[in-house]
């Protein structure tokens, strides 16, 4: 992914203020090992910083080689693309930082960072860089949180800025929420190794890793997933997966039973939350049509959870949300413009549900 590289940091480390990673006041999210480092597209960290003018971070030797993209967003703005390195880097901030202070004379900052990437996204944590005078504050999350699952429809395969530009990231920013997303291209939900996948998401959800710590010779391993650690909690939880399934020819009555296993297992760990269940909104052609899979099992997997008494688990028909000039020609994954027009379309559908975005972020930026 293409981006602004990070600058090599100043040799002032005696006038900077030096955050261990361990700090309490650094608020992590998304999946992240005891090195610490990162794992799955999206995960990464928020900074809230009175008086901040520069920022550093100080990666160790697990971080992708020879760069990791991380998308950077302050104050709540649009994120944008810098490559990081093993080593220090300048994050830059002073055009904008400085254009957005004049503008509103703000003397706190709120600094969001995360992998862009489905692969290639490991950044390891050491330390962080603040400029002499600046002050860590506590991070508030905002009490509406998403937990997206799925495959490389979610992922933000093929987007030039990634899951940064995919549907559930925009959704989950529409809303003013936090937002996790364990999306995996190539995988079936089903545990069968698929493109290169060598386990499925029902599988891979519960581990820290995603599917790329089979390829990485420093961490060729998985360790479970502590759900403690995500915090907030998710409050709505979004699942849209199956295709490579279908590809890999596991049959109806099998994905369902997988799905609905699935959605067992999750709702130990989610006792309360609405589950939303996409339809498969398809692969569409040059000529019009469009090639659906596994038609009429997703309302058997809803239509399940009902018959169990679980009343909280939604189907999402997306049914025509996405036509040939949704997806890239080659090989019909939705462009930018389809990503923003299948997050459109799930934001128009959650209000109809009865879901309200935020007002405003929970953490401020003004003093």
């Amino acid at each position: 992914m293409s981006g602004v590289g990070a600058v090599p940091a100043p040799e002032t480390s005696a006038k900077r203020i030096v955050i261990p990673n361990d700090h309490p006041l650094i608020h992590f999210h998304g999946r992240w090992d005891s090195s610490p480092g990162t794992w799955w597209a999206g995960s990464g960290f928020k900074l809230h910083v009175e008086n901040l003018s520069s920022l550093t971070l100080n990666l160790g030797p697990h971080t992708t080689s020879p760069l990791a993209s991380v998308g950077v967003s302050l104050d709540y703005g649009p994120f944008y693309t810098v490559n990081v390195t093993e080593g220090s880097n300048e994050i830059p901030l002073g055009a904008i930082e400085s254009e957005q202070k004049r503008s509103s004379n703000k003397s706190r900052s709120v600094v969001r960072i995360n992998v862009e990437g489905w692969q290639n996204n490991r950044i390891n944590l050491e330390t962080i860089g603040l400029n002499k005078g600046a002050k860590l504050l506590p991070y508030t999350p905002s009490k509406l949180a998403f937990q997206f699952i799925g495959d490389s429809l979610s992922a933000g395969q093929y987007l030039p800025l990634g899951v940064d530009q995919a549907w559930p990231f925009l959704t989950g920013e529409y809303f003013k929420a936090e937002h996790n997303i364990n999306a995996q291209p190539g995988a079936a939900l089903k545990d069968i190794v698929s493109y290169g996948n060598q386990h499925g998401v029902s599988y891979q959800y519960f581990k820290t890793e995603d599917t790329g710590y089979y390829y990485t010779s420093d961490h060729n391993y998985t360790t479970p997933w502590n759900f403690l650690r995500d915090h907030p909690a998710p409050t709505h939880l979004v699942i849209h997966i199956g295709a490579n399934d279908a590809s890999q020819n596991v049959t109806a009555d099998d994905f369902v039973q997988t799905f609905t296993m699935f959605l067992s297992r999750l709702r130990g760990l989610y006792h309360v939350q609405p589950f939303f269940i996409f339809t498969p909104w398809g692969w569409p052609s040059a000529d019009g049509s469009i090639s659906y899979y596994y038609e009429g099992q997703y309302e058997r997997i809803v239509q399940q959870r009902r018959v169990l008494g679980d009343q909280n688990t939604f189907l999402v028909n997306t049914t025509g949300w996405v036509t040939w000039q949704d997806v890239f020609p080659d090989n019909q994954h939705p462009n930018v413009a389809g990503h923003q027009k299948i997050a459109r379309l799930f934001e128009q559908w959650l209000e109809d549900w009865g879901l309200r975005p935020k007002s405003r972020w929970a953490t401020p930026v003004l003093t």
